[in-house]
């Protein structure tokens, strides 16, 4: 301590309140600190936290049960007031469900494939199907499409309004990039599971027959040969 007497100090008490004190009076106070050898803060690194990129959801496939939804749908083009109703896995209790989702309403490819689809409507129904369609817009811009092109003013089917993108994301058919659902096809069971399911490229159509003869293939419950066709004999196990 002598050789310490005789030095001014600062203390590290307050940087607003800043004192000095003689070592040769008695100091019972805060820590003292040599003035110059204030101690800079430690030194700390950044860390860099990585994420694990996002996935998509996995496409649901054959043996998945369909997602629960509750979607707005456009239903008619009567009125505003008769436009819109509600639709859920509930509203067609013990049916046959066709869910069919294309990109976008006001384009090229969709309305041939929707049309194809409401040409068969009737001999899906007899087959105790319903049949629904399905993009990301939303019920009143499917109303003006519905409106504004000849080929779907009488469609037969509700369409889905997936606005939240909540049915196309669990369904794991939303393209991420475009924002909008992928050219997807469902045919679900009254139990609620999915039986056939195919996606294809954007740039190609569906063909509605095809998704029919496999609706009557599933129904008859037997095994049934390629290109089969409803009144065709199945295979029997020998």
């Amino acid at each position: 301590m002598a050789a310490l007497r005789g030095r001014r100090w600062r203390l590290n008490h307050s940087i607003d309140n800043i004192s000095t004190i003689d070592l040769n009076d008695r100091w019972t106070g805060p820590i003292l600190v040599p003035v110059g050898a204030m101690l800079a803060p430690p030194r700390i690194n950044p860390i860099v936290l990585k994420t694990a990129p996002r996935r998509s959801p996995a496409l649901l496939t054959v043996g998945d049960k369909f997602p629960e939804f509750n979607l707005k749908a456009t239903v008619s083009t009567e009125s505003v007031e008769k436009a819109f109703a509600p639709i859920s896995n509930s509203t067609y209790t013990g049916k046959w469900l066709l869910v069919f989702f294309y990109p976008q309403d006001f384009t090229f490819v969709c309305p041939t494939e929707i049309k194809g689809f409401g040409d068969l409507n009737s001999q899906f129904a007899d087959r105790d199907c319903q049949v629904l369609a399905a993009s990301t817009d939303s019920e009143f811009v499917h109303l003006a499409w519905r409106k504004d092109h000849k080929d779907l003013r009488d469609l037969p089917f509700p369409m889905l309004a997936d606005t939240a993108k909540r049915l196309s994301t669990a369904l794991g058919i939303l393209d991420e990039e475009e924002g909008v659902a992928k050219r997807a096809t469902f045919l679900v069971d009254p139990e609620g599971v999915i039986r056939f399911a195919y996606v294809t490229d954007g740039s190609v159509g569906r063909n509605p027959q095809e998704v029919l003869r496999v609706l009557d293939a599933l129904q008859t419950d037997e095994l049934c040969p390629c290109n089969w066709k409803q009144g065709e004999e199945t295979l029997k196990v020998a």
